[in-house]
């Protein structure tokens, strides 16, 4: 498993055991001390159970990131209740470590498989992680993104790409 994964799935078992946030490793990998933002995603068995991050970093080190964000995805996905100590054994696990956000002309600067994308409509933001099973075409994906900003079809937005190193 790698590090990063590791780290995401030892913080969400020592929130959901212990109630308290886990300290960040004494030697951290050189990954874990770049600044970054972070998703981590929780899945249970093939089906998405959880899925939080911060689009820019918030905080000191990828590390904390990590920690912060998958306990959030286990305990504050409004989609899903609290991860309970029963599932932590089904539960598998990826964190997406995002490249700084680049502004882009237009869609055509997209492909969902390469690049994730992230709306802008006034203060609201939506992101979509790029390479997500079920979304093909840049449509689709610009699409979910504006959804989940509630920003409705015909209103002007901003569109934003970057990339992800994938751990699972």
């Amino acid at each position: 498993m790698h590090p990063l994964v590791k780290l995401a799935k030892d913080a969400v078992e020592h929130y959901v055991r212990h109630g308290k946030a886990l300290k960040p490793p004494d030697e951290p990998t050189p990954e874990m001390r770049e600044r970054a933002g972070v998703f981590v995603s929780l899945k249970e068995k093939g089906r998405l159970r959880g899925c939080i991050g911060t689009f820019q970093p918030v905080t000191g080190s990828v590390a904390l990131e990590i920690i912060q964000n998958a306990v959030s995805a286990a305990t504050r996905d409004p989609r899903f209740s609290p991860v309970t100590a029963a599932e932590l054994d089904s539960l598998n696990y990826s964190v997406d470590v995002l490249t700084e956000p680049e502004k882009i002309r237009g869609q055509e600067d997209l492909d969902p498989k390469v690049y994730g994308v992230i709306v802008k409509g006034g203060d609201r933001k939506g992101l979509l992680l790029p390479d997500l099973e079920g979304v093909n075409t840049v449509e689709e994906q610009v699409s979910i993104a504006c959804m989940k900003a509630g920003i409705s079809p015909g209103e002007d937005f901003e569109l934003f790409r970057f990339t992800v190193r994938r751990y699972r």
